[in-house]
């Protein structure tokens, strides 16, 4: 059987009530982020008529072209109702158009590109709301800052205007089994319930994927970022 977008969100969304139920949560506790990378702007129009609104992208260039397809696809009204988020590695020279283009940056690890993200900002616009990129499994070649050096990047980050501090994402090593990705979501759970006991705006706990958004959520995910079990599978494209 062939499943559409549209059915692929309905499973996904009863996935994580069923999910956000059992694990106790309040109903509305999990925001679902569509990871819309290497997907055509066509896809992505598709999953807003199926009530997506916030979207994912890794690559800068490919999302500024879908956004710009996207504009020409949908009213004013429905454009303006997205939410555009990104959650790939982020280079110096890219920090500008990711300034000016999205709402969300999940992937900060550094102050360098946070001093960028935030000197770029547009007057005009909203603060750019920031999650601190966790390299939970101290990987060698994972982006993220350690754990322990979260809490300095804050501090940096609270001086900075045009930035909105809301929370941290982590992409654990599911090659380390699920019993280690539970483990390092609830290490994260710990570190974002001490945060956010301080700071109110600290609301956002980014993590877990199509495989594994149960175990994220019985941790303590506030959204989860899910790309295949909404598009299906994809073939990997070079940027």
């Amino acid at each position: 059987m062939i499943f559409s977008i549209a059915d692929n969100i309905q499973n996904v969304r009863k996935r994580i009530q069923k999910a956000t139920i059992e694990a106790g949560r309040s109903e509305n506790a999990v925001e679902l982020l569509a990871v819309s990378k290497t997907r055509p702007a066509e896809a992505l129009f598709e999953a807003m008529q199926a009530g997506i609104e916030s979207f994912g992208e890794n690559y800068l260039s490919e999302a500024l072209v879908k956004q710009s397809e996207l504009e020409r696809l949908c009213s004013a009204e429905q454009y303006s109702a997205l939410s555009w988020h990104f959650i790939g590695p982020i280079q110096s020279n890219k920090t500008k158009a990711i300034a000016e283009h999205f709402d969300w940056v999940h992937s900060v690890d550094r102050l360098k590109i946070a001093k960028r993200l935030n000197d770029q900002r547009p007057d005009k616009a909203k603060p750019l709301n920031i999650c601190i990129q966790v390299n939970i499994d101290h990987e060698e070649t994972k982006s993220g800052v350690f754990l322990e050096d979260v809490p300095n990047l804050i501090d940096a980050l609270k001086t900075m205007p045009k930035l909105k501090f809301r929370g941290l994402m982590c992409i654990p090593n599911a090659q380390l089994g699920e019993q280690s990705v539970k483990q390092a979501f609830m290490k994260m759970k710990s570190c974002f319930d001490g945060l956010s006991s301080e700071d109110s705006q600290v609301d956002t706990l980014s993590m877990g994927m199509s495989g594994d958004i149960e175990i994220a959520i019985e941790s303590g995910a506030t959204m989860v970022r899910v790309g295949t079990s909404l598009f299906g599978a994809r073939e990997a494209q070079q940027h």
